[in-house]
């Protein structure tokens, strides 16, 4: 297929956007999204229009979410009942929504002058927009690529993941620039200089140590069902389903044994008292307790709860953040018929958990608990810290089959104990099922889609890194003065 010359630029955007997704888990090829995102820089920094510039943008977004986040199809199609076409046209959608964004930051970066100072700004202000809007999708943010391998990474405690992305952007557009002055060697050599400076000082980061141990270590049990997606709500699997966590559960002998989101399909007050007793016996035995993930119905509401027994005092976590169009239908009215029409998922109708929940004390540690999504969301996690010396996070990402989604959603996990400076423990229906250290490195990780226990040894921490402390305000404090900077030298 031959491209004219004005379209060819857009292709190679696509290609860009595309080539960046490596960045990110399962390959960890963190200079690919640097690489990437330097040549959009450039191409912007080229183009001729405002207009052009949001093209090449849309571009550059359309090939980062099409092939980052395909593996929404697979929810739909194979695990919703979705038609085929219905399905990609709908996966499609939502990446065009998505890259909006990056068309968004080329266009208000031609407005705006001094691009390559600007773009980078830019483009971390609307990834932050974008971790909100419409309950927030922050998939593929650029920081994640730089976790945990990457000296960039070394922001990560400091300001955040925004703050890593905001170290990824700036070296972008140091190599954009680099690459216009190419043959203006002062040029060149004040660009190396920068950009080692800014390595050099994330690699200085992650030598910081953030906080300390504190307590005995606890010996944990994560289970891992692998119970398929298409037979885990049918009524003729579910003996099997209970049985098969009651035989994992009873051979650990760890402290604190955790099982995945909604392990249990039916409401908490369907399980049988003498099963309940069982495993809470066998925690008390173990010297510690067990967490299990069902659905509780409290006050005429359904919640995605995550409860507690053993020796502790029985204790019940229950998910705030909801999936839209999975656990909750927005807009209810627009948006129902599908739903009645098109898709049969399960336990759309979710109430919300208090956003004041505290950690749990069990196992001889202060767990912060999080459920499935909800570890996409730094600014959340840290509600419960610095109260919290452990985290764990319940998933159940079978919806996405073998794709690239969990391995993605681990990396996410990485970064928030980075963030943290506290350990992070996976349990997951088919994966990633893993014990993630202080930084973000992984301690242990199941194999993807078996049934298995990953047992392991897990630190409590206590601490404050300047992230839990202060949040995102210092990250956006910085890009808002620093734009509006830019605007009055563009307004003089």
């Amino acid at each position: 297929m031959k491209f004219s010359r004005p379209r060819l630029p857009h292709f190679i955007a696509l290609l860009l956007g595309a080539l960046s997704v490596s960045g990110f888990a399962p390959f960890y090829f963190y200079p690919a999204t640097i690489i990437s995102l330097a040549g959009l820089f450039y191409l912007w920094h080229r183009s001729h229009s405002a207009n052009n510039a949001w093209w090449l943008g849309f571009s550059f977004g359309l090939g980062l979410f099409s092939f980052g986040i395909y593996w929404i199809y697979i929810s739909l199609h194979d695990f919703g009942g979705m038609p085929a076409a219905m399905a990609i046209f709908a996966t499609f959608c939502l990446s065009a929504f998505m890259a909006l964004f990056p068309a968004a930051t080329g266009w208000l970066a031609r407005k705006l002058g001094s691009q390559y100072l600007a773009m980078p700004l830019i483009w971390v202000l609307l990834e932050w927009v974008r971790s909100w809007i419409f309950t927030g999708f922050p998939w593929l943010l650029g920081g994640y690529s730089q976790i945990p391998g990457s000296p960039l990474a070394g922001f990560a405690p400091v300001l955040g993941i925004h703050g890593v992305s905001l170290a990824v952007t700036i070296s972008a557009s140091i190599l954009a620039w680099a690459l216009y002055q190419r043959r203006n060697l002062p040029s060149l050599r004040r660009s190396a200089l920068l950009l080692l400076t800014l390595w050099l000082a994330g690699g200085l980061l992650k030598l910081n140590t953030w906080s300390t141990p504190t307590g005995e270590p606890v010996t944990v049990a994560l289970l891992q069902g692998n119970i398929t997606q298409d037979l885990k709500w049918e009524n003729n699997t579910l003996r099997q389903t209970l049985q098969q966590y009651l035989d994992m559960a009873l051979q650990s002998r760890a402290q604190l044994i955790i099982l995945p989101e909604t392990a249990f399909p039916l409401l908490s007050s369907q399980i049988p008292q003498d099963y309940l007793q069982q495993l809470a016996d066998h925690a008390r035995d173990n010297g510690g307790d067990i967490l299990i993930g069902t659905v509780e119905h409290q006050d005429n509401a359904y919640y995605n709860s995550m409860l507690s027994m053993g020796q502790s005092p029985e204790q019940a976590y229950r998910k705030t953040h909801l999936v839209p169009f999975g656990e909750f239908i927005p807009l209810k009215r627009a948006f129902g018929w599908i739903y009645e029409n098109w898709l049969n998922i399960p336990l759309t109708d979710l109430a919300r958990g208090g956003f004041q929940q505290k950690p749990m004390h069990i196992a001889g540690q202060q767990v912060a608990i999080n459920i499935c999504y909800e570890d996409v969301f730094g600014e959340e996690i840290i509600h419960q810290l610095p109260e919290a010396t452990l985290l764990v996070n319940t998933s159940n990402d079978a919806w996405y089959g073998e794709s690239l989604a969990a391995y993605q959603h681990l990396q996410i996990a990485q970064a928030r104990s980075l963030e943290t400076a506290r350990m992070m423990l996976r349990s997951t229906n088919t994966g990633a099922t893993a014990i993630i250290d202080t930084d973000g490195q992984l301690l242990a990780h199941a194999q993807h889609f078996t049934a298995t226990t990953l047992e392991g040894t897990a630190r409590g921490y206590v601490g404050m890194t300047p992230y839990v402390r202060w949040g995102n305000w210092p990250m956006l404090g910085f890009l808002f003065s620093a734009l509006g900077l830019l605007w009055v030298r563009k307004k003089k």
